[in-house]
């Protein structure tokens, strides 16, 4: 697969709610400059999806492997090709990761201005 910015923002807005759904269940993701809730039966649906995007970023993020790296480096796939050139994109691709639990933030919130650029560093559970 190769990570694409129109898919990833495909998904992201398909997860999340419609006007006229229930919005009483909900999976809640925070991000840098937003907070969202997911319909939980469409995120599981994208859910190999999403781990299939997540594994596209470069190797240093996962836990496995770098134990996590900044979010100004997900530009670029792990392949050292930039695959998007709007933070909106890279956002919303952890949040989704966020909200399928397999995105974690190495630092709580009130950190990141501690880390380079105040941006925070994301961990892929890979």
């Amino acid at each position: 697969m190769k990570l694409n910015a129109k898919r990833v923002e495909e998904v992201f807005l398909d997860c999340l709610f419609r006007d006229v759904e229930d919005t009483s269940e909900y999976i809640e993701a925070s991000g840098i400059t937003c907070r969202v809730g997911f319909n939980p039966q469409r995120l599981e649906g994208y859910r190999e999806e999403i781990k299939e995007m997540l594994g596209e970023l470069p190797e240093t993020f996962k836990r496995s492997v770098g134990g996590g790296w900044s979010f100004l480096q997900a530009c670029d796939d792990r392949h050292g090709e930039q695959w998007t050139s709007f933070h909106l994109r890279m956002e919303q691709l952890f949040l989704l990761g966020i909200g399928i639990g397999l995105v974690k933030e190495a630092l709580p919130q009130d950190m990141w201005k501690v880390l380079p650029g105040g941006m925070p560093y994301y961990i892929i559970e890979m």
